[in-house]
């Protein structure tokens, strides 16, 4: 009896080629993907503007002050009676940074001249409404603001004061 034994198959340079582009094309395909994916999660860590940032210790604000804190993009305001406010540093108008000048006790926005008072309140227009506010909890003596949340309003109501 003899044996016989099948030929192997012969895989083509064609084929060969063709397998290995299709291979390479698809892992290129898989890692353009995934940083694709990677790019548009979010990357909020704490203390980084969109997230909850602590802005320092209730003492750290002495009454009737204002405090720029820049990685928040925001100003501490404390009131005479002791209470906070956390007033977004963005003009209701065009979106222009508003500086507190010390000087006058008022924001004043470098753009086109809207002045709000210490409570982020319109004193000067073309901006159409106050400040806007970010929410702030106090734990454990921290005054904590939420910089993911923005409060629109129309004025300044009481209501919006935190108190430690």
């Amino acid at each position: 009896m003899t044996e016989t034994t099948s030929p192997e198959p012969k895989v083509s340079r064609r084929d060969f080629l063709k397998t290995a582009w299709a291979f390479f094309g698809g892992l290129a395909a898989l890692e353009t993907g995934g940083v694709f994916i990677a790019y548009l999660q979010p990357r909020l860590a704490e203390g980084e503007f969109g997230s909850v940032i602590t802005a320092g210790l209730v003492d750290d604000f002495p009454p009737n002050s204002v405090t720029h804190i820049p990685n928040g993009r925001f100003y501490i305001v404390r009131d005479p009676d002791g209470g906070f406010l956390a007033v977004y540093h963005r003009c209701t108008h065009l979106g222009c940074t508003v500086p507190w000048d010390q000087a006058t006790q008022r924001f004043i926005c470098p753009c086109h001249n809207s002045q709000f008072d210490q409570q982020g309140t319109v004193e000067n227009p073309p901006a159409p409404r106050a400040l806007d506010l970010f929410p702030i909890t106090i734990e454990d003596d921290q005054v904590k603001v939420d910089t993911g949340t923005v409060i629109q309003r129309q004025s300044f109501e009481t209501s919006q004061v935190v108190y430690p």
